[in-house]
């Protein structure tokens, strides 16, 4: 079997080179956003750069972006989340010290028509906290910190953040010396009915599962879902038919479709899923995953070999059949997102600072080969208002 290097895999999984365009709408977005007779829409940028999240104006028949400023200057933001009435914003940022203690930060914020108001700052569990959710009531968030290896829960009382309620510090970790040799909680998510919380730990080759009580925050330990080893799961999305899920693995660029079971909230394997083409040998980071609304499509991206790849999705079992590997039009795509109107795939390309922007066919769900790119400094989470 011939092997590919990762410059003729690169090659082989772009159709054609990226085309930038960084042209940017201007006086048209002269009216407040998300006013009567405009058509533009705010949007949230985490950004690991000083000034943390940065507001941009949205234009969704033309997808194309504008500058509107920082919205607040938190530092090295990686995960923005919105409460489910978008009435909040939640930030994770990836610190070494918060509040002179060796902890990461979460903090909340009003989101007023656009604007943010800053609400409460807490200490998350451990350092580098990279991800946050909320669960479907709004009334409790968890953290997850990738380099401490540990997770906490807070609960919310008018977008304001207690104190955490609970922590947990994971010891698991995997064969990969390079990238397993602690835990790394990466990513936070709850089940379709909310009776489960889940963590997925890279470092540890494992997705654990609580019980989590919305109203004080407390997590029940309710099992674990093992992963291949060396695999390092990193993200976990639920698909709309309600008991498929996909899990990302980073270190090897695989998807887990698990089926989820609604009585205990426990995973199972249904099938494994290769991302790379066959004989490759070289580097890879499986990032994350996005599903339409509708379920008929499912999106991975990988951010050591920059592509997105497209599969359709039975709705009703969830099963992927492959489409394409297209180009992510930029270097290391940390995360990506239909916007609401899902004729537009973004992509956050962190290491080479822009946002592309891709159009989407709704019936086959096919991503345009080139692409429209926006300037934004190191981007790492794409949020609509």
């Amino acid at each position: 079997m011939k092997k590919l290097s990762r410059r003729r895999f690169v090659v082989a999984a772009s159709a054609a080179t990226f085309a930038a365009g960084s042209s940017f709408v201007s006086a048209a977005l002269d009216a407040k956003p998300g006013a009567a007779g405009t058509r533009h829409r705010r949007v949230f940028v985490a950004s690991s750069a000083p000034d943390g999240i940065l507001a941009f104006d949205w234009d969704p028949v033309a997808g194309e972006f504008a500058p509107a400023g920082v919205a607040a200057k938190v530092p090295k933001v990686a995960w923005l989340a919105f409460s489910h009435e978008h009435q909040f914003v939640y930030s994770a940022s990836e610190l070494d010290s918060f509040n002179g203690q060796p902890t990461g930060e979460v903090a909340s914020f009003r989101n007023d028509g656009g604007q943010l108001h800053p609400l409460s700052a807490v200490n998350s569990a451990g350092v580098g906290t990279c991800h946050v959710a909320v669960d479907h009531t709004g009334s409790m968030l968890v953290s997850a910190d990738y380099v401490g290896g540990s997770a906490a829960s807070f609960t919310i009382a008018n977008g304001k953040l207690s104190s955490a309620v609970w922590t947990e510090h994971y010891t698991f970790h995997g064969p990969n010396a390079a990238r397993q040799d602690s835990a790394h909680a990466h990513f936070v998510s709850f089940s379709p009915d909310n009776r489960f919380a889940y963590i997925n730990d890279l470092g540890g080759d494992c997705i654990h599962i609580y019980k989590p009580n919305t109203a004080t925050a407390e997590m029940a330990p309710a099992g674990a879902y093992k992963g291949a080893p060396g695999s390092g799961p990193r993200t976990l999305h639920f698909h709309p038919n309600g008991h498929t899920a996909y899990c990302m693995n980073e270190l090897v660029s695989t998807v887990d479709v698990l089926r989820w079971n609604k009585q205990d909230g426990s995973l199972s394997l249904i099938k494994r899923i290769e991302l790379l083409p066959e004989g490759y040998t070289g580097p890879t980071r499986g990032c994350d995953t996005v599903i339409s609304q509708d379920g008929r499509f499912v999106y991975f991206a990988n951010r050591d070999n920059d592509f997105l790849y497209t599969f359709t999705a039975d709705p009703l079992t969830g099963s992927l059949t492959a489409i394409k590997r297209s180009n992510c039009g930029g270097k290391t795509p940390r995360s990506f997102t239909l916007d609401p109107s899902e004729r537009w795939m973004l992509v956050a390309n962190q290491d080479s600072n822009n946002i592309s922007v891709f159009k989407r066919d709704q019936q086959t769900g096919a991503l345009a080969v080139e692409g429209k790119s926006f300037p934004v400094e190191a981007p790492m989470r794409i949020l609509f208002t």
